[in-house]
């Protein structure tokens, strides 16, 4: 398969978007899941639920994309371990439900693994010679913990606590750092468009007072902030007059100013939208060059706030977007657009999401 590439200028006074292959040409799709997907931190689960020794829980990471088959185990020294879900003897499933065990043991032959994936037993290699191995014990696959929340990289480029530092810098202070998780909040969307325009659209303001009326009056549109960071982007929601705010600390970066909302995206497909009742996760899993499947979570510190100011009203934003976004998928197919521009101020975040992927995906 040839490499897919494209550049995008550095100065995004000149700069013009990627191909538009790049949105549901199946070989581009493929380059990402390897380039991309399998270098970057991606949401694997939340940690509720993992606290006692024996507790597994198996999920898949990212389906549709890396479809990776893993396990999250709490070992009997209160270790979490993220290992391999595939049976190094003949690649059958080892733990098939959330459940609570002594030992890892596959169901198929009866090959059995510690807690922390090293080997243990297997009937009839009694007489198999080097045996077992390093290879015989389930891969351990690099895990972090932030907040409540499971992260998983393949081949990480970079270190977690790297990648939330600015998330960190703003959380300082803030009354929001207590927050639970409400399994009752979850919602799952899909719909007919490509991952990274569902991203595109998410960076930048410039839509807001075009389709999201009712979101456009909490927020105080001249105000609006973007700043790029090393591993995303961070958009500043300042509140309108009259409307839920932050109270920030002294000391703290946006100290006198009345913000509504923090808007953070974490390449290549994370949102951490930080309101005054907490967190309210987005996790992106692209299906397919065209399908996309968004994962809202909520991490809920103050409830009686969920209802008002930017934080409110989230599902019918939602909503707003993906019939913009599969627009936009549609166009993508017209052989007469050619690419576009980009608004030098209020689509910073965008060029830069654009010359990130461009980068890792070379």
């Amino acid at each position: 398969m040839a490499e897919r590439r494209f550049d995008v200028d550095a100065d995004i006074r000149r700069a013009r978007t990627p191909p538009r292959e790049l949105y549901f040409d199946p070989q581009w799709f493929a380059q990402q899941r390897e380039t991309v997907f399998a270098r970057s931190w991606n949401f694997a689960s939340v940690s509720a639920g993992l606290e006692t020794s024996g507790c597994a829980r198996p999920l898949t990471l990212l389906p549709g994309c890396l479809d990776e088959p893993l396990i999250l185990v709490r070992d009997t020294h209160a270790k979490l371990h993220l290992l391999s879900n595939v049976c190094t003897h003949r690649g059958h499933l080892v733990v098939e439900r959330e459940c609570a065990l002594a030992a890892l043991r596959c169901n198929y032959h009866g090959r059995r693994f510690h807690l922390d994936g090293s080997f243990a037993f297997m009937p009839g290699f009694e007489n198999a010679e080097h045996f077992p191995t390093e290879s015989d014990w389930l891969t351990k696959v690099p895990l972090a913990e932030w907040r409540g929340m499971l992260f998983a990289s393949l081949a990480p480029n970079a270190p977690v606590n790297e990648v939330v530092a600015e998330v960190e810098r703003r959380l300082a202070g803030l009354a929001i750092v207590d927050w639970r998780y409400d399994p009752t909040l979850d919602k799952t969307f899909e719909f007919d468009a490509n991952w990274a325009l569902y991203v595109e659209n998410y960076l930048e303001g410039l839509h807001i007072p075009f389709i999201h009326p009712a979101l456009a009056a909490k927020l105080d549109g001249k105000l609006y902030g973007y700043e790029n960071l090393p591993y995303g982007t961070l958009q500043i929601g300042s509140a309108a007059p009259g409307e839920l705010a932050f109270e920030l600390p002294e000391g703290h970066p946006n100290f006198g100013q009345r913000i509504g909302a923090y808007y953070f995206w974490l390449f290549p497909a994370t949102m951490l939208n930080l309101y005054p009742w907490g967190l309210s996760l987005n996790v992106i899993e692209p299906l397919a060059p065209t399908r996309t499947r968004v994962r809202f979570l909520s991490f809920v510190q103050d409830p009686a706030k969920r209802e008002q100011g930017a934080g409110s009203g989230l599902v019918q934003v939602e909503m707003e977007d993906e019939a913009a976004i599969q627009q936009v998928q549609k166009g993508m197919r017209a052989r007469s657009y050619r690419g576009g521009r980009y608004a030098p101020t209020a689509e910073i975040g965008v060029h830069h999401f654009h010359r990130m992927l461009a980068k890792w995906m070379a």
